[in-house]
């Protein structure tokens, strides 16, 4: 996944691009990235945050930076924000998005004149660099920003920094946010948008999807009307979204309030107490108390002082034991108890196990799962949400191979039905895989009413297969 910020401002922008880009720390754990554009030009800055929070890597960095237009970004992947040089001048451009048709635009551009892509590590090429190369097809950088945003099967969120402004252009179905805040001295325009509160900036406007505005210190111009179709990803309210943002005008809290009402609605387990997985699992789980009645505890505490999310390894095992080292048992809240643990997922299933042996361990009498969202069936295409490298590690995928012997589409439609007898099976085979006392999804239903807009505006790929 990954973030951005951006300020246009009469004064100075480098204080303000600073705590934006670090508010968006939970949406990455590889890059941080800062380009300022000022009297001296451009002056950019990349750092690796593996090891280390982007705050500690960029305090240094800061004092070096004097500019009145600046962009940043949260990277899981690519490091950025670029600087290109073209036949529209000299810009900084950075990214959110997931390009899969990458090799089929890599050979249009090469036969359109493109004469090299950087390839990054691994040989990949930077899908940045290639969002520019797009751009620079055009005559003008409108036309490029358009044509890049209608090219790309998957979606694509872009900044792009000159010294006109900040051009800002959402995914053409607005499977991602982008927000524009404003104050007195100028505007910023954000991924998150409670990244800008604290700073002194006020919602300004939301851009629809495939819209594209110019950003200044003196205002805000449209430069692309919004498409009237959107799809935007579900599974940011259920859990990538920082808890105090909002999209589409619901904030992420409110919803998984929402989530954990309709799932205590139809729940007929009466246990001791409730509690979520922290973090993402705690409002969920605040929801079902509140509906239900049934106390709202924390058996156990996330030790946060030296574990921030962007110290989190990219080698997924290593993710899976880190995971399971934050957790510290509260065992006065746990020994002998009937527990009930909201998680806003099951993804591959390691953690919550592990998470549930640990629970017996320190004396739980018996531990029901519930999952704020419905089975994932297909891995995301749209949004880079995962490193894994195969739909099979999804485990509603495995347990249906399990089940049928083979698997296909055809065979993954008859599981999607929460009424159905084959969901069921899915469901009850997963509960025994994982050792839970008993395991429930939310529906998918419930979950589109919990988002508290048009159904049609949402996209559910990864719980139904629907485009």
């Amino acid at each position: 996944m990954g973030g951005f910020f951006g300020v246009a401002s009469k004064g100075d922008c480098v204080f303000d691009l600073f705590f934006g880009v670090d508010y968006h720390s939970h949406l990455g754990t590889r890059r941080g990235g800062m380009a300022v554009l000022g009297e001296n030009g451009y002056n950019r800055s990349i750092h690796n945050i593996e090891n280390s929070p982007f705050r500690t890597k960029f305090e240094n960095d800061i004092h070096n930076m004097k500019g009145n237009l600046g962009i940043g970004c949260i990277s899981d992947f690519e490091p950025q924000p670029l600087l290109v040089k073209s036949h529209h001048g000299t810009y900084a451009i950075t990214t959110v998005g997931k390009i899969n048709n990458l090799h089929e635009i890599e050979k249009l551009l090469f036969e359109n004149g493109t004469s090299h892509f950087l390839e990054m590590s691994g040989g990949d090429i930077n899908p940045t660099e290639m969002i520019a190369s797009i751009i620079n097809q055009k005559d003008n950088l409108i036309d490029g920003l358009n044509y890049a945003l209608n090219i790309i099967d998957g979606s694509i969120t872009i900044l792009l920094m000159n010294e006109k402004g900040i051009y800002v252009a959402r995914d053409k179905f607005g499977r991602t946010p982008a927000v524009i805040g404003q104050k007195d001295d100028g505007f910023c325009v954000s991924f998150e948008s409670f990244a800008y509160l604290n700073l002194g900036y006020h919602d300004y406007k939301e851009l629809g999807p495939g819209e594209i505005c110019l950003v200044r210190a003196d205002g805000v111009k449209t430069l692309m009307n919004p498409n009237n179709k959107m799809k935007i990803c579900t599974f940011l309210w259920v859990y990538y979204g920082y808890p105090s943002s909002s999209y589409e005008g619901l904030s992420v809290e409110k919803m998984r309030y929402n989530c954990g009402k309709y799932m205590a609605m139809r729940d007929k387990v009466k246990p001791d107490i409730v509690a979520g997985v922290p973090d993402s699992g705690i409002a969920h789980a605040i929801g079902y108390s509140n509906q239900s009645g049934i106390p709202f505890s924390r058996p156990f505490i996330k030790y946060t002082p030296t574990w921030p999310r962007s110290f989190m390894p990219t080698i997924q095992s290593k993710r899976n034991l880190i995971a399971k080292m934050k957790l510290i048992p509260v065992h006065d809240l746990i020994d002998g108890k009937k527990l009930l643990l909201i998680d806003d997922s099951i993804v591959r299933g390691t953690q919550m196990r592990e998470t549930t042996e640990f629970l017996y361990q320190s004396g739980a009498k018996e531990v029901h799962i519930r999952s704020a969202c419905p089975p994932i069936l297909y891995g995301c295409k749209y949004l880079n949400f995962s490193r894994s490298t195969s739909e099979m590690d999804l485990i509603a995928r495995r347990v249906i191979l399990r089940l049928e012997g083979s698997i296909n589409d055809e065979i993954i439609k008859k599981y999607i039905n929460p009424d159905s007898e084959n969901y069921q099976r899915m469901v009850d085979e997963i509960r025994k895989e994982l050792n839970f006392t008993t395991l429930q999804y939310n529906r998918l239903d419930d979950l589109k009413k919990a988002c508290e807009i048009d159904e049609c505006k949402l996209c559910t790929y990864c719980w139904d297969g629907r485009e």
